[in-house]
C-alpha cells in the first residue's frame, strides 16, 4: 500500500474517532440544563406596601344651606383663608324676620290676655270670699256658693292655659330667631376656602330626605394633612396604624414627605361593588403627612410606599429562585403544594423545602431550610419549571447569560 493511501486512511479515521467523541459528548450535554445560580447570603430586607390615592385635609367641613333663600352676599372666594367666627355669607333674610316680627307680636298679644284672666281672676276670688261669709251668717244659699267657687276654679284655669300658651309663644319667638340666624353664615373654624360651588344671587336649597341641600362652601383646615390611599385587599393584613411611610406628591416631583399610618379601613371603599364581584376591592388607609409643602391642596394625587416590616441580615435569596410544587404523597383530587428552591450540589438540583419569611423588593428571607453560602438555583424560569430532584445542571456561560 502506497504511503500516501496509508495517509488518507489515517486521516479518515481520525475524523471518524472525532466525530465519534463529539456524539457521544453532546449526547451527554443534551441531559445538562444549563442554569443560573447564586448563593445564599445575608442582607437588610424592607417589605413595603405602594398604593395611589389623593391629598386630604384631616378635617375639612362642607357648609350647607340650613334655611331656603336667595344668596344676597357673599363675602369668600375660592382659595381664602379664614378664621373662625369670619362672616361667609347672607341669605335673604325678609321673610324670615317677618316671621320673627310676627312671633313676638303673638307674645306680646298674649301678654295683654294674661293681665285680662288674671284680673278676672282675682275678681272671681274677691266674689267667691263674699259668698262665703254670706254662706255663714245664713244671707245666701249653698247654691251661691259652689256657683262663686266654679267661676273662681275657671278663672284660674284660664290663666294657668294662658300661661301655657305664652310658653309655647316664646318657644316659637326663639326658634324664629334661630331660624333668622341662620341666614348669616360664619366660618366653624380657621381653614381654606377649597371648594366655592355657588354665586351670589343663587337660591339655596336646603335637604330633605332623599334629595341632598346646596352645599354653600367647603373650608379645610391643611394644619394637619392626611394622603387617603387606597390599599389593595391582598396587602390590608400587613398594614398596621403607627406604621411609617414615605408619601410622594405629583405635584411636587423628585421630592419625598415622611408620613406615619392613623387609619386603616375595616370595609371597602365601594362594599356594593366588592359583593358582586364587579372590580377590585379597595381598602381605605389614611396617612398623616408630615411637614407638608407650603401651598398643598386637597385632590392631589399622591402615592405612598408603606413600610410594613423590616429585617437586619437576614439569610435571603432572589424572589425568582422560589418554586411552588406538588407534594409528593399528595392524595389525588386534592394535591398539595410546597414551596422550596433548588440546591446545585456538584452538578445536581436538589429541592429543598423552605419557610418564608419577610418580603423585600427583590429578595425574601428564608426562615428554614437553607444556611448562608449554599448555591442555589436562581433561572431561567423555564429551566426552574422542568428540572427536578437529581437533574444535572452546569452554570450558565455569560455570554449566553448577556443574551
Amino acid at each position: 500500500m502506497k504511503r500516501r493511501t496509508k495517509i488518507t486512511i489515517g486521516v479518515a479515521l481520525a475524523i471518524v474517532a472525532i466525530l465519534v467523541v463529539l456524539g457521544f459528548a453532546s449526547r451527554r450535554n443534551k441531559d445538562v440544563t444549563e442554569v443560573t445560580i447564586a448563593k445564599v447570603e445575608r442582607s437588610d430586607l424592607t417589605s413595603k406596601v405602594t398604593a395611589t390615592g389623593r391629598i386630604d385635609a384631616q378635617r375639612k367641613v362642607d357648609l350647607s344651606a340650613n334655611v331656603m333663600g336667595q344668596i344676597v352676599n357673599l363675602a369668600v372666594r375660592e382659595g381664602d383663608r379664614v378664621k373662625k367666627g369670619d362672616f361667609l355669607l347672607q341669605i335673604d333674610q325678609k321673610q324670615l324676620a317677618a316671621s320673627a316680627q310676627a312671633a313676638a307680636a303673638s307674645l306680646a298679644a298674649l301678654f295683654s290676655d294674661r293681665d285680662a284672666q288674671r284680673a278676672n281672676a282675682a275678681e272671681a276670688q274677691r266674689v267667691y270670699e263674699r259668698a262665703q261669709k254670706n254662706y255663714a251668717d245664713r244671707i245666701v244659699p249653698l247654691a251661691e256658693l259652689d256657683r262663686a267657687r266654679t267661676a273662681l276654679q275657671a278663672a284660674q284655669a284660664n290663666v294657668m292655659a294662658i300661661e301655657r300658651r305664652i310658653d309655647q309663644a316664646r318657644a316659637n319667638v326663639a326658634a324664629a330667631h334661630d331660624t333668622l340666624s341662620k341666614t348669616t353664615m360664619t366660618a366653624p373654624m380657621d381653614g381654606i376656602v377649597t371648594a366655592l360651588p355657588v354665586e351670589e344671587g343663587e337660591v339655596a336649597v336646603i335637604g330633605t330626605m332623599n334629595n341632598p341641600g346646596t352645599i354653600l362652601l367647603t373650608i379645610a383646615d391643611m394644619s394637619v394633612v392626611e394622603a387617603v390611599m387606597e390599599v389593595d385587599e391582598t396587602d390590608i393584613p400587613n398594614v398596621k396604624v403607627g406604621q411609617r411611610a414615605t408619601v410622594t406628591i405629583d405635584a411636587y416631583p423628585n421630592k419625598t414627605f415622611a408620613g406615619l399610618v392613623t387609619e386603616v379601613g375595616s370595609s371597602p371603599i365601594n362594599a356594593q361593588a366588592a359583593q358582586s364581584g364587579a372590580e377590585a376591592v379597595n381598602f381605605e388607609v389614611k396617612i398623616q403627612v408630615e411637614n407638608p409643602p407650603e401651598g398643598v391642596r386637597p385632590g392631589f394625587s399622591a402615592s405612598a410606599d408603606i413600610i410594613t416590616g423590616t429585617a437586619t441580615k437576614a439569610i435571603a435569596i432572589p424572589i425568582q429562585a422560589l418554586v411552588v410544587r406538588e407534594k409528593p404523597g399528595s392524595k389525588a383530587g386534592k394535591p398539595e403544594e410546597e414551596e422550596g428552591v433548588f440546591i446545585n450540589e456538584n452538578g445536581q438540583a436538589k429541592f429543598a423545602v423552605v419557610e418564608t419569611g419577610l418580603s423585600g423588593e427583590s429578595n425574601i428571607e428564608i426562615d428554614t431550610g437553607l444556611k448562608e453560602g449554599q448555591e442555589i438555583i436562581t433561572g431561567p424560569f423555564k429551566a426552574l419549571r422542568e428540572i427536578k430532584d437529581g437533574s444535572k445542571v452546569k452554570k450558565q456561560e455569560e455570554k449566553k447569560k448577556d443574551a
